[in-house]
């Protein structure tokens, strides 16, 4: 299967697969809660950010992707092969290193958590050894995605990662249904997350050449990973300072304790929804920028390419956010959580936002990581970090799971900013910024703003007073509003074409 088909089935695939983690989430979610309780939720998600501050890959991972790419580009398997050797190597340190970080930490969880009770903490802790033991075990063969994508093997890919979802709502289901606990949800994530391995494992063994050299030793190939991976590694250090260090500043200063994480947890699982379903298609254009590098090619490719990834990206994270904004609140409140969850909506709106002026531009910046220009990055992400602690800790003192949210809106919004100005200046060889707001957010802001519009009036004016049909009818003439505004005077030529193609495939029974 060539590059392109790769590209188009692996979408797909990638789409269905969110469709279905999301509808499954919109049941099995709030059935899950339920079976466990709103505290032990809030538990778990203390765990698992908690685990997560210390998996660091520092950099490998994006160095794996980056250089792959470029070696496959050249066509130079070799150095590929010796590449890999070099990498497991260094992950199998890094990974020791990993697990002596998380037995001290283990050691200080009941400081750090003060306003958790004993019996919390207790939970707490025995989530923790199943989290931390998994990750450790898991975390060598973080290589894996990486490899797929440079060879290009997105199906396979996209499938491995729709078997690990539903594999684990199934272990769940069946685990709370025969009385399990809260450790259901760490044992389920792990399992599934171990069998997921073995068969990308499997996967790239028999369908790539990739076979990679662990006796091989170049200090120069160790240098060029450092050099690339340093200013990476700052990176994902300073986006722990968001999403995953949040619940545990929430637990640690705020009153509200593990039922302000659980409020938290539920808005960033929907954000994590918005991320996951705009950017799904985004690791698969590594390897054609990397060709487009490579071959010397400038703004005759990349910013047609950015641009029209870019608008698809705009109207599907566009519609997302309309439709949370209008209909959201009555989701959450009258059909899904009901009112425990109602600052849920609140805090969502607010973590959703910034991703309409940031998710659009990724094809800008895994041109960055292509052309090894991170460090400007790197500080910009250092400074949302440092922003969002500097403002969540007196926010959530003072305003909870609400006050925390807003802080990571006024971070990932200074981003927003500076990172369009990198866009600009360093990638001005290849990159046409003015060209691609012009052809995407001034064209689409207008219908983006008359959809949220007309979204909100339904919800006001709706008379229908049954929750559940009341919401069916607003989601209706929002998504069809939304369409019909898109079609008469949003879509281009090509996004015209691509709709019709798809909607006649789907009259016909196949989408091929």
């Amino acid at each position: 299967m060539n590059s392109s088909r790769q590209i188009k089935f692996g979408a797909l695939i990638s789409y269905f697969a969110i469709a279905f983690n999301i509808a499954a989430g919109l049941i099995y979610t709030p059935w899950m809660i339920t079976k466990i309780g709103q505290g032990n939720y809030g538990l778990y998600t203390i765990a698992t950010s908690l685990i997560t501050l210390f998996i660091i890959d520092f950099g490998m991972s994006a160095a794996v992707s980056r250089f792959l790419s470029i070696y496959n580009a050249k066509g130079e398997q070799k150095k590929a092969n010796d590449f890999m050797g070099i990498v497991y190597k260094m992950y199998l340190v890094v990974d020791v290193a990993i697990t002596v970080a998380l037995v001290i930490a283990y050691f200080f969880i009941d400081k750090i958590y003060v306003n958790l009770t004993a019996d919390e903490i207790t939970v707490l802790k025995s989530l923790y050894i199943i989290v931390a033991v998994y990750n450790v075990i898991s975390f060598p063969f973080i290589t894996l995605n990486g490899v797929l994508n440079a060879y290009e093997k997105f199906v396979q890919l996209k499938i491995c990662d729709l078997f690990y979802k539903v594999s684990i709502i199934i272990m769940v289901v069946i685990a709370l249904l025969c009385g399990a606990g809260v450790e259901a949800l760490v044992i389920a994530n792990a399992l599934g997350g171990l069998f997921t391995i073995a068969i990308k494992f499997v996967v790239i063994r028999r369908s790539t050449p990739l076979r990679a050299n662990l006796k091989y030793f170049d200090k120069s190939v160790l240098n060029d990973i450092f050099g690339f991976s340093i200013w990476t590694t700052v990176s994902s250090l300073a986006q722990r300072l968001i999403f995953n260090i949040t619940p545990t500043i929430i637990a640690a200063f705020s009153a509200t304790g593990s039922i302000g994480t659980a409020v938290f947890g539920l808005a960033s699982t929907i954000e994590g929804y918005v991320y996951t379903f705009s950017s799904a298609i985004n690791g698969m254009f590594m390897p054609r920028i990397s060709r487009i590098v490579v071959s010397g090619k400038k703004d005759e490719e990349l910013t047609p390419l950015m641009i029209k990834i870019g608008r698809l990206q705009i109207m599907i994270v566009g519609i997302i956010t309309v439709g949370f904004i209008a209909l959201g609140k009555s989701f959450i409140v009258d059909i899904w959580h009901k009112a425990d969850f109602t600052e849920s909506y609140i805090c969502a709106v607010l973590l959703i936002l910034p991703s309409l002026f940031y998710l659009p531009l990724q094809i800008a910046n895994t041109t960055l990581i292509v052309e090894n220009k991170v460090k400007l990055q790197a500080f910009v992400f250092v400074g949302m970090g440092i922003i969002n602690i500097a403002f969540s800790i007196p926010l959530s003192k003072y305003y909870g799971a609400i006050g925390a949210s807003l802080a990571i809106f006024i971070a990932y919004s200074v981003r927003n900013v500076l990172m369009i100005l990198i866009y600009d200046s360093v990638g001005k060889r290849r990159l046409n910024m003015k060209k691609f707001f012009k052809e995407t957010y001034l064209k689409l802001m207008p219908q983006l703003i008359l959809s949220c519009v007309i979204g909100w009036l339904a919800v006001r004016y709706n008379p229908v007073s049954n929750v559940y049909l009341n919401f069916i009818i607003n989601g209706i003439v929002l998504v069809g509003t939304y369409l019909l505004i898109m079609i008469l005077c949003g879509f281009n030529d090509y996004e015209k074409s691509l709709f019709m193609s798809v909607v006649q495939k789907l009259k016909q029974g196949k989408l091929r």
